[in-house]
């Protein structure tokens, strides 16, 4: 246990360390290229803080454990938007261009429905389920990638103090020991968890979940610091599209699933009850008031806050 805890310490330094260097190495790159901040965040930065949910998810289903991939990309969804955004905001309320915020919430929403779909109509992810994910992802990063390049002209690109490669550096290094820090708490902290007597549909959807999304937390809380409002949203709102169509696309394209069955509701899946609903819920509730007045409230980040409250407390005791 004493081993658990001092490796569950030095991914908690690597996670700081690397956070601070990714946040860096991000904002530098949006800066050379005027890329929209938000844009970034949804794009780059999402893919590179999405690396553990990708690992974990996938080792996950290549044993045979299905339940542990559906419930880190659903749960770390739900923990993205209603514990990590919404700190932010409760923090920081900010305004947020709604044109930037168009194109990865709409591609989440496209994604949202067709996994729904597929979850409520057959219960059972296919491979061929996961290659219409990937290719939904693979049609979001071109266009991601071709709107961006339309709107920076190559004569306009400014001058900052780093290197380009040196941005670049800074992103991938962070990105690494963010990925390490991550798997050194959760492969530790799922340890403590399950000493406990804690199932594991319940640790993928709370405790995995939370602990794939400290780089998002991490990210978020550094860009807070340096005052890069739009690029931690972005990144969670690109994270959470991610998880669904990346993360859970790789996952079942190597090796399908049914939705977990664990719990019951009314003789109903508690998945399809609750987990999908709360997903829908709270995106609903960072998203449409964004997309409709450009601003995030400190009332949006207490509502979220209450919903992961409530969300986690019927994991643990229903």
């Amino acid at each position: 246990m004493i081993k658990c805890v001092l490796l569950f310490a030095f991914g908690l330094v690597l996670l700081i360390r690397g956070g601070d260097w990714f946040v860096d190495g991000a904002t530098a790159i949006a800066k050379r290229f005027r890329v929209p901040e938000i844009i970034i965040g949804a794009s780059i930065v999402s893919i590179g803080t999405t690396l553990p949910e990708v690992m974990v998810s996938s080792a996950s289903a290549i044993a045979g454990h299905g339940e542990m991939a559906y419930g880190n990309a659903i749960g770390s969804i739900i923990c993205n938007t209603s514990f990590i955004a919404a700190i932010s905001i409760a923090i920081k309320p900010m305004n947020i261009d709604p044109k930037s915020l168009k194109l990865p919430v709409g591609f989440f929403y496209i994604a949202a429905i067709f996994y729904a779909a597929i979850s409520y109509t057959l219960g059972y992810f296919s491979r061929g389920a996961g290659l219409i994910l990937l290719g939904i992802f693979a049609v979001y990063t071109i266009y991601t990638v071709h709107t961006a390049s339309d709107n920076v002209p190559t004569d306009k690109i400014k001058h900052t103090e780093n290197t380009l490669a040196k941005d670049i550096g800074l992103l991938f290094v962070g990105a690494v020991l963010i990925a390490s820090g991550a798997d050194l708490l959760v492969d530790n902290g799922t340890l403590i968890a399950r000493e406990l007597g804690v199932a594991e549909s319940v640790i993928a959807l709370t405790f995995v979940a939370l602990g794939t999304s400290l780089p998002e937390l991490v990210t978020a809380i550094t860009a807070l610091t340096k005052g890069h409002s739009s690029l931690s949203i972005g990144n969670i709102i690109g994270a959470n599209f991610i998880n669904l169509v990346f993360v859970s696309g790789l996952s079942v394209t190597l090796s399908p699933f049914s939705i977990p069955a664990s719990k019951f509701i009314g003789g109903m899946n508690a998945s399809l009850v609750v987990d999908i609903p709360v997903m829908f819920l709270v995106m609903s509730v960072l998203s449409l008031p964004a997309l409709k007045t450009g601003k995030l409230s400190r009332w949006q980040g207490i509502v979220l806050l209450g919903v992961y409250a409530a969300f986690c407390i019927f994991q643990f005791v229903y």
